[in-house]
């Protein structure tokens, strides 16, 4: 929401209220509560003008600070809230006639308490950002009506902005205006399936705005040296995080707000899918499967999209007995064949659907005010949402599901879940602003939570459209409706890169595009994508996305790169258990994970598969690519041609080929096998090391083993936790193999 006519007038109907100076401050309960008067205390007759901001600094763990700033305090508490831990911790209060300040862990809050308004942000003795006079407000629409809380914190020069959700723009939110709210868009316009209030720099710090409803965002735009968010509301509350990296700011943020659950080793295999809008019954889905194993490439899930029900049942979650009669017989003839079945699902009931009357009957479904049930006809006639503010009616839901599980579905496409209206009343009394976007948290937690209940902890996996803060705790999310282009390639890269860096921990996209059909050179280049992605499916809308339908060539593409992500399993499975314990991302923005190089901020072609693998896909059909190499000699993992950065780099590129680079002094544990997903990594691991400098020591865990890499001299030695497993370390050519019973390999470097 944009307030201003430029720098000194506001916009036609809007009047402001801002902070002016410090009344007085209380020191409580690890908590600073402020009074503060929107005009100057000159005398007493000053104090009886209002309005009065009332504001609590708090935290809720070390180096993390609060802020709650209200103007009328009478509403009941609003709901739905998002989900955010706690720490016992104890922050420091001190006060003087100058300054309040609330101090957690390394990071500082300062309340000037003479002069103008003034809140600083400080770590290690330096200011981090700050809101000064005329940044935080009351603002009044007199056109309207409505009333807004905004803040604006200042803006560094220099600093990027990065995050706010799933963002298909550019990757640097400097310069942007977004509003927090879930829209089924697709991926190529501001709209965006997943919003997240947060936002982060490389300056030091996040900020998240704890509001679960529409927050916008002017990012270094109305005011081009602020960032500036704003609410309706009568009480907003946002939190500074800090970080000495980006990645300490995201460590901190999930556990502000949730981790992801770590997927099973399963789900990182190859998925197909039948698309959308195509003809399909047992015979087409079984000569797939078949076409696959024929031509010896690696499949682990097969999925069935929405035509698995019948027309205008969506949902009733009954397969279509007109095309599959038998579906019990035919989930277990697919899983036969070592595939796990993964099936369309979404949280609307069309009027046709059986459910729909039950659910009506039942209270289930999302009402209007007058307490009849919300429909419109867009997507499915007549269709209702479930109401999953209702503890029943996720019950209700959640038992549909148990019967799928009960044929032999191992997981879901958990689609939609955007189109939520405003105009309604939800049956525990949520304000429906505040539940648009939490809807999807809540729609994929349901999902979830009955997948976990039959498939046990560590095998619940959903592929999910929509999402929200806290949603990281559901994984795996994918990109939505991309076209079949290059630019639409681009676009879902920067929307997955933007996701990371909003606390997501797995992301995947549509291989080939969903909307259209990609040309034969479009389809090879967003496989090698589309395999060096945390998640890997072949989905599209109104065609087949079979390599053999492309040509020839499309056939061994998909099996060369399918095979290599099987074979780096041991790291990408770690990579994974990395971003369950800690936050961070599988696909990684280059300034994350090279925050001091001014090089990376801006890079969004190019990423970091976990922390040591550089991947630059290629976007057009000659092969030509540019991508950045950061400081140090690296090494192509296929060939084994070095690279020494800092510097830019221009390849081409044949279909069977793709920058893919191994980060200096890394170790890489290659996988023994190449045919399925879910093998015991560590048998017959790999090692191969790059670069390690004298003296130093790299430790790598493959599942439950340890391996410590140690280069003395010209040897490299290295050590296993458990030598019960065969495993082998290599340098350059040289490879060494480990016997069963043997802990230690030395290798020595030409």
């Amino acid at each position: 929401m944009k307030f201003t006519d430029g720098y000194w007038l506001l916009r036609d109907g809007i009047t402001a209220a801002h902070p002016a100076e410090v009344l007085d401050v209380t020191a409580a309960a690890g908590a600073l509560e402020i009074h503060a008067p929107t005009q100057p205390i000159r005398h007493r007759g000053d104090l009886l003008k209002g309005p009065v901001v009332t504001i609590s600094a708090h935290t809720p763990m070390p180096d993390v600070i609060g802020v709650t700033f209200a103007h009328f305090r009478g509403d009941p508490p609003h709901s739905p809230q998002f989900d955010l831990a706690a720490s016992e911790f104890t922050p420091k209060l001190t006060h003087d006639e100058s300054h309040a300040t609330l101090t957690s862990g390394e990071l500082s809050l300062r309340v000037t308490r003479t002069g103008p308004w003034h809140l600083d942000f400080r770590a290690h003795g330096r200011s981090l950002t700050s809101s000064g006079p005329k940044g935080m407000g009351i603002m009044s629409d007199a056109r309207t009506g409505a009333h807004y809380l905004r803040e604006q914190l200042g803006l560094k020069v220099g600093t990027s902005v990065y995050g706010l959700g799933e963002r298909f723009g550019p990757l640097v939110k400097n310069g942007q205006a977004v509003d927090i709210w879930n829209a089924d868009g697709g991926t190529a316009t501001e709209q965006a399936y997943k919003n997240a209030p947060f936002y982060l720099t490389d300056a030091g710090y996040g900020v998240f705005v704890d509001h679960p409803g529409k927050v916008s965002f002017e990012v270094g735009s109305e005011a081009v040296s602020r960032v500036q968010f704003s609410v309706e509301a009568q009480e907003l509350t946002y939190y500074v995080i800090y970080g000495p990296t980006p990645k300490e700011i995201l460590r901190k943020y999930t556990a502000l707000t949730g981790r992801p659950a770590l997927p099973p080793a399963w789900s990182f295999g190859l998925w197909l899918s039948t698309s959308f809008t195509t003809a399909y019954d047992e015979e087409t889905v079984t000569s797939f499967i078949e076409g696959m194993r024929e031509r010896q490439l690696p499949l682990s899930v097969f999925h069935f999209d929405c035509f698995w029900m019948r027309e205008l049942n969506w949902c009733d979650f009954e397969w279509d007995p007109r095309v599959f009669p038998d579906p019990e017989g035919m989930l277990a003839r697919l899983k036969a064949k070592g595939l796990h079945i993964c099936v369309w699902i979404n949280p609307y009931i069309a009027q046709r659907s059986p459910l729909f009357a039950e659910g009506k009957e039942l209270g289930h479904l999302l009402k209007r005010p007058d307490g009849s049930v919300w429909q419109w006809d867009l997507w499915q006639p007549g269709m209702a949402l479930v109401d999953f503010t209702s503890p029943a009616a996720r019950d209700w839901y959640a038992a549909k599901l148990e019967a799928l599980l009960a044929q032999g579905v191992d997981c879901f496409k958990t689609d939609f879940g955007e189109r939520v209206p405003t105009d309604v009343a939800w049956s525990d009394g949520s304000d429906p602003e505040r539940m648009h976007n939490y809807y999807a948290y809540l729609y994929n937690q349901t999902v979830f939570d009955v997948l976990r209940k039959h498939r046990g902890e560590g095998e619940a996996v959903v592929f999910a459209r929509s999402a929200t803060t806290g949603s990281q705790k559901y994984p795996v999310h994918w990109g939505g409706d991309c076209e079949s282009t290059y630019e639409a390639m681009a676009e879902s890269l920067r929307g997955g890169l933007s996701l990371g860096l909003s606390g997501f921990g797995f992301w995947s996209h549509d291989i080939g595009g969903f909307e259209g059909t990609p040309s034969p050179a479009l389809f090879k280049r967003w496989l090698a994508f589309g395999l060096l992605s945390s998640h890997s499916r072949l989905h599209g809308s109104s065609s087949y996305r079979v390599p053999w339908l492309f040509d020839d060539e499309a056939v061994d593409v998909l099996r060369l790169f399918t095979r290599l992500k099987l074979r780096l399993m041991p790291y990408l499975y770690e990579t994974a258990r990395v971003a369950h314990e800690e936050g961070l991302p599988v696909m990684r923005a280059m300034a994350l994970e090279f925050p001091d190089d001014p090089g990376c901020a801006h890079l969004e072609r190019q990423y970091m598969l976990g922390p040591d693998l550089l991947v630059a896909p290629v976007f057009n059909d000659e092969g030509d690519v540019r991508y950045y190499v950061p400081e140090g000699e690296w090494t192509h993992f296929v060939t084994g041609r070095t690279v020494t950065g800092p510097r830019w780099v221009s390849e081409t590129h044949g279909f069977s080929s793709i920058p893919l680079l191994v980060r200096p002094g890394a170790v890489i544990p290659v996988g023994a096998h190449a045919d399925r997903p879910d093998y015991r990594h560590a048998d017959g691991v790999t090692l191969r090391a790059y670069g390690l400098e004298r003296g130093a020591q790299v430790t790598v865990r493959v599942g439950e083993v340890s391996y410590t890499v140690v280069r003395e001299g010209h040897t490299l030695r290295a050590s296993a936790s458990d030598p019960s497993l065969p495993w082998g370390l290599a340098a350059g050519d040289r490879v060494a193999r480990a016997e069963a019973g043997c802990g230690f390999l030395t290798v020595e470097l030409g």
